[in-house]
This record gives structure tokens, C-alpha cells and sequence, in this order.
């Protein structure tokens, strides 16, 4: 049986047929619940069989073939090319004479200059990105001495552009631009193109930034412990090239950046460097992205946006397979965004952690340790300008919480507390992605906890902040992710909401029929009622396959309002009201799954025990908000009181269970616990609102 299945009894042993009218139509509501489910499913059917519906069916099957093999072959990670580093690998010499190594590169760069002169992000134009691609790409034709007429090109938009450095956002500046930029200006002098503004007076404040810069990182630690340095080898100078190689990845990397990687190989000469620059080019297609590989970012990412536009449920086994990849090279330092790399960073750490738990991978939280210096967390050491989009997926892990973990206590603190500043001052302008929604997306998230987090509201949301194919990563230059950035994504998610949606439509339909027809109304419970009670069943169990739990959901809820309104009635009897709690009780004990009994093992017992108190608590805030009786010493108490008993249940979820309880069925409990969090939680006006966009306003 299922865990919301409404047993079907028989009144008339309950009843005398002289009851009072309101008792029957109770009796009468009750027991036509799974008999309305059934005819809803035939409606849907029914629907789903016109033209219309299978044009729909068709598209989103096709979709999801598409994207299953997308995610089959994600491999080392999907990531557009860099101009910049391509350029790099191009200066390299066969055997240190006197011809390029990879001429592939400099054909590629001559393929790939737009129409302006410069090279880039075609569709989205940032100074930083087109100053610091061109001037490294000018700089590998003149070396060489070919294309000199895209060389002049790139020449004149550095001239006519280098001015726009001055007002360009400063959180959009390419990583390592103050530190690689005056180098290849350095080398273009070198290679004596005068006719470039090295004296600009906005390049002052790019020289004085890369000074600060070399503050933080001093050269020595840098020479010890993997940093953020090893990105950018090739804007320095006077490295330990002996020390550094120990700090060389198992793969031949230097922090997965291929330029840094080719500078590193022009100085030194390390074999294991070339393969990995050719290992590139081959993976690549004959060019270099600004960091290579990027599997676990790119699965990370992917998993995260299938699970936000609510289309998961149809990549199950690729998730499975996605977040086994990333676990396996999880450690305690925690993750970067390719495999094999000493250094870590707190976003794929958080990501991953995160995703890692909710899947039910044992994570230690403590990993984040690695990032908190004092009271703050930053990216990684040395960071100059902490950004928000990592700190939010700090926030985001801090909320798969378990009792006494102490560290993402404090890093929730933390992270709420740093993006509630960014918020009030305006300053969400992202350092590793470029969202015009982001503002909204972490406004959203902040005002919503996890625990009122209900997966349909999430979904109507994400579909209005994700731009598909639109978005644009930063990195050392602007990259696209196709793996994680996709309008294949967005399109499947749109047509399966709106597909979801009409079938939650003609099952309102039936639940309002269903009013009318036993006088629901008799007993205290409006028509609103009603739609809340569907609604945060369907909010909460979206998936047309579960119309069955969905409407035995919402009847339940109303159900048991009208008991309470039968118990509350002065009219009803003590005989009445003894005689209603035995039939109940005996017939759903007759009624109920010998197995299901057989499965509620102490643990089952126990989770049921933690999701009730938190439904308890949940109402009780409710209540005190209601009666306008709220008073802060109580409501910190009973804060304090739900929060442990919410990370208790959660526990008891995500973790594996020693009786081997069935994971849907403890997701169950969870989802209903976090539906009377979200009412108690979440003001009337905004439940309407939810109401709307999930129940009304179709995704276009």
C-alpha cells in the first residue's frame, strides 16, 4: 500500500444510516477519495491522447534522448576554447627551433578573429576578455611572423579599446588579468610592436593591482603549496622551476591551466607538460580552453541545473554515474573544478558536498575548514575580490545540515550575513558568471530556507533565472559550458512544467468537484482550503505519475479538517465521536500492507517521530503568529527547537538506513515535514503568489 493511500471503509459498520446528515457526507467524502484519483488519471489519459498532447510527448522524449546522451558522454567536460591560451600553446617551438610546434593554433587563431579585430566571447563584450585574447593572439602571429594583416587588425582595437579598461567592471576582470596582462605586454616589446599604448594611464592601476596581488601570495608559499599562482606561471617571473614541478599534477598540469602549463614547458622543457598540452589539442579539436579538464565541474553543474529546472527524475542513472565520477575523487582538501589537482576551491567544494549528501555519499562537512580563515570563508587563499556565487553555494551546502555539525553552522552565518550585504548594496555583480537574474536568485534563496523549500516553487523560479545557452562563465577569458549551460535544458524543463501543470489543472478541477458534490464546505473548509491543501501536494509531488498520492495528499489534509470540525461540533455526540475512532481504526489496521507494517522498524519509527515534532513545532509557530502572542525569548526557544529536530530528520533521511529502509519512502517523510514548514514559515500573500505561478501561469 502506499504510504498515501486513503483505505477504503465501510461506513455503514461505522454508522447507524440515522446519523446526522454531515456525518454521512463526512463518511461519504472519505470514501470516495480513491475512487476520484482513479477517474483523474483517466482524464489525464484521456488528454494526453489528443494530437496536441503527443506532439508534446514526442518533443520531450526527444529531449531527453538528446540530453541522456549528452550526459553519457560528458567525458573529461564540454568547454568552449580560449583564444588566449590556444595562443600560448602556439608560441612553442618544435625542439626550441626555429618553427612552431603546433601550427594547428595559429591556424585556429586566424580562423577565429571577429569582424572588429579582436578576439573573444562573440556575443557578450567585456574589455578585459577582448583586450587580454588579443593581445596574446597578436603576440603569437608576430612571433611567428604570419597573418599580418589580422595581426595589424588586433593592434588597432587594443589602441582604440585599451581606454575601456577604466570603466569596466572590476568583478569582471579575467582571472589573473593583473598578473598576465603586463606580461604579454612586456613580451610584445620585447618582440618590438611600438605602435601599442603601453603607457596608457589606466594600465597604473593593472600594474598596482598585480603588485597587491603578489603581496597576498608570496612567492615563497607559492613555490611549497599549490595556489592560485600556478594558474598565472606565465605572468611571472624568477620561479624555482624544480620546486614547482613537485607541485605539477599527477596528469602534467600546472592547476589545469593550459597556458600556464605551455609556459611552463617553454622554460623547462618537462615532458610530462607536452603531454598534456597535446592531450588538450586532441580533446579540444586543435584549440585550448583556459582550463582543461573541467569533469567535475561540468558534472556538478549539470547535476545542480537538472535537479533546479525539475527535470532529474528523467536522468536518474546519468546522475547516478555523474556524482560516483566526482566521488570518487573526493577528498579531504575537498575539490577543484578538474580531477587530479592538489588545490581546491570552496565552490566545487560546496557544490559537491552539497549534492554528495543529498544523494546519500558519506561527506565530512569539516572539509570546508580548508576555506574559513578567522570568522570568514573565501574561495581560496589569496582571492582579492570574494564574489558571490561561490559564498551562495556555500550557503546552499550550510543547509544540508545535521545535528552538532558545527562548521556549517558557521558558514551558514557567514554566507547569509555576506550576501545580505551584497544584496542591500547593490553589488552582485558575479567574478565567475555573468546572470542578469542572479540578484534575484540569491534574493529568492535567502528569503526562502531549505526546509520551506518546496521543489515545484524552486522549479517556477530557476525557469525565470536560467538563461540556457546564454550564460557566460568567466575564467581567464570568457568560456561557455555546454554541459551546464544549455538550451536543451530549458526547453525540456518548460515543456515538462507546462505539460505538469495542465494535468494539476484538471486534477483541481476534480478536487473542486469533489467539494461541491459532499458539501465539504458544511464543515468549515472553504474552497481556498482546498486549493492550499492540493496545492502543497502538487508544489511538493509534482510528477504526472503520481496523480494517485497527490490527490489522496490533498483529501487527506482536508479530511482531517473535517474530523476536527465533526470532534469540535457541539452536536456530535461522545457516542458519535467513540464510534468514528473505532471503525477508523479498524479498518485501517484491515486495510493496511502487511509489508508496510513489517517495514516500520525502529528507525522508521524514529523518523516518523522527528517529522511529526517538526510538524508540531511548525504549527505551533504558526499558531503564536496568529494570535499575535509571539514573544522573542519563546520563538528564539522553539527556532532553536525546530532547527534541531529538522537536521535530526534530515539525518535520518539522506543517511543510509542500517534496517534498510526504502529511501523514496523516507523522502516522503521529508517532503511532507517541509510542507508544514513552508505554511508555517512562508506570509499568506506569498502563498498565493506560489499558488499562481505553480498551479495557473504557464512557463512561455
Amino acid at each position: 500500500m502506499s504510504i498515501l493511500t486513503i483505505p477504503q471503509l465501510n461506513f455503514c459498520h461505522v454508522f447507524p444510516c440515522n446519523s446526522v446528515s454531515s456525518t454521512r457526507r463526512l463518511f461519504l467524502a472519505y470514501e470516495r477519495c480513491n475512487i476520484a484519483s482513479r477517474n483523474v488519471a483517466q482524464v489525464c489519459d484521456e488528454d494526453d491522447s489528443t494530437a496536441e498532447a503527443l506532439q508534446v510527448v514526442n518533443k520531450i522524449e526527444e529531449y531527453i534522448g538528446s540530453i541522456r546522451m549528452m550526459l553519457s558522454t560528458i567525458d573529461e567536460g564540454r568547454i568552449s576554447v580560449s583564444p588566449y591560451d590556444t595562443a600560448w600553446i602556439a608560441l612553442i617551438k618544435v625542439d626550441g627551433r626555429g618553427t612552431p610546434q603546433f601550427p594547428s593554433c595559429l591556424e585556429w587563431i586566424a580562423q577565429h578573429q571577429l569582424p572588429d579585430g579582436s578576439w573573444g566571447d562573440q556575443r557578450y563584450f567585456c574589455a578585459y576578455d577582448r583586450l587580454v585574447n588579443t593581445l596574446a593572439c597578436v603576440v603569437a602571429l608576430r612571433s611567428w611572423n604570419v597573418h599580418a594583416d589580422q595581426s595589424k587588425k588586433g593592434i588597432s582595437f587594443i589602441k582604440e579599446n585599451v581606454h575601456k579598461l577604466a570603466n569596466a567592471d572590476a568583478e569582471h576582470m579575467t582571472a589573473g588579468f593583473e598578473v598576465v596582462f603586463p606580461a604579454l605586454l612586456q613580451k610584445a616589446r620585447d618582440l618590438g610592436i611600438h605602435d601599442l599604448p603601453y603607457d596608457a594611464p589606466v594600465l597604473r592601476d593593472i600594474y598596482s593591482a598585480r603588485d597587491h596581488k603578489m603581496k597576498r601570495i608570496p612567492k615563497e608559499l607559492m613555490h611549497k603549496v599549490p595556489t592560485a599562482l600556478l594558474y598565472s606561471l606565465e605572468g611571472l617571473e624568477d620561479l624555482e622551476w624544480q620546486k614547482l614541478l613537485k607541485l605539477q599534477s599527477p596528469h602534467g598540469s600546472f592547476l589545469t591551466s593550459p597556458s600556464s602549463t605551455a609556459f611552463a614547458f617553454m622554460q623547462t622543457g618537462d615532458q610530462n607538460c607536452l603531454k598534456f598540452i597535446k592531450y588538450t589539442l586532441q580533446k579540444c579539436n586543435g584549440g585550448a580552453p583556459h582550463v582543461f579538464p573541467v569533469d567535475i565541474f561540468a558534472r556538478l553543474w549539470a547535476v545542480d541545473r537538472l535537479q533546479r529546472l525539475g527535470i532529474s527524475r528523467f536522468f536518474q542513472s546519468e546522475i547516478k554515474d555523474c556524482l560516483s565520477h566526482v566521488y570518487r575523487f573526493w577528498s579531504e582538501k575537498g575539490v577543484f573544478s578538474g580531477r587530479y589537482s592538489e588545490f581546491s576551491d570552496i565552490d566545487d567544494t560546496s557544490m559537491g558536498f552539497r549534492l554528495l549528501r543529498l544523494h546519500g555519499y558519506d561527506v565530512d562537512p569539516n572539509v570546508l575548514s580548508n576555506f574559513k580563515d578567522d570568522d570568514k570563508f573565501s574561495c581560496y587563499a589569496g582571492q582579492m575580490i570574494e564574489s558571490a556565487t561561490p559564498i551562495y553555494n556555500l550557503y546552499r551546502a550550510s543547509q544540508v545540515r545535521f545535528p552538532g555539525e558545527k562548521i556549517l553552522e558557521e558558514a551558514n552565518t557567514f554566507a547569509y550575513k555576506f550576501l545580505q550585504e551584497k544584496l542591500d548594496s547593490h553589488q552582485l555583480l558575479d567574478k565567475w558568471v555573468i546572470s542578469k537574474h542572479l540578484p534575484d536568485e540569491i534574493r529568492i534563496g535567502l528569503m526562502t530556507p531549505w526546509y520551506a523549500s518546496l521543489p515545484r516553487i524552486e522549479t517556477r523560479f530557476y525557469l525565470q533565472h536560467y538563461a540556457g545557452g546564454d550564460e557566460v562563465w568567466i575564467g581567464k577569458t570568457f568560456y561557455r559550458m555546454e554541459d551546464i549551460s544549455n538550451d536543451s535544458y530549458l526547453e525540456l524543463a518548460r515543456l515538462d512544467f507546462n505539460r505538469c501543470q495542465a494535468q494539476h489543472q484538471t486534477e483541481w478541477n476534480s478536487m473542486q468537484q469533489w467539494y461541491e458534490n459532499f458539501n465539504v464546505y458544511e464543515f468549515g473548509v472553504s474552497r481556498k482550503d482546498v486549493l492550499l491543501a492540493y496545492f502543497l501536494g502538487s508544489a511538493s509531488m509534482f510528477e504526472a505519475d503520481r496523480s494517485k498520492e497527490r490527490m489522496a495528499w490533498a483529501k487527506s489534509r482536508i479530511i482531517s479538517r473535517m474530523i476536527t470540525s465533526f470532534f469540535n461540533d457541539e452536536t456530535t455526540s461522545s457516542e458519535q465521536k467513540a464510534a468514528l475512532l473505532t471503525g477508523l481504526r479498524k479498518d485501517i489496521s484491515a486495510h493496511t500492507d502487511k509489508k508496510v507494517v513489517r517495514e516500520n522498524n525502529d528507525k522508521s519509527t524514529f523518523c516518523w517521530h522527528h517529522s511529526t515534532n517538526s510538524w508540531r513545532d511548525s504549527i505551533h509557530i504558526h499558531v503564536l503568529e496568529t494570535n499575535g502572542s509571539w514573544d522573542t525569548t519563546d520563538c528564539s526557544i522553539k527556532d532553536m527547537e525546530i532547527e534541531q529536530d529538522m537536521q535530526a530528520l534530515v539525518k535520518l533521511v539522506l543517511e543510509e538506513s542500517v534496517g534498510g529502509i526504502d529511501r523514496n519512502l523516507k523522502q516522503t517523510f521529508l517532503s511532507v515535514a517541509k510542507t508544514f514548514y513552508y505554511r508555517a514559515y512562508t506570509a499568506p500573500e506569498t502563498i498565493d503568489m506560489h499558488i499562481f505561478k505553480v498551479l495557473f501561469e504557464p512557463v512561455v
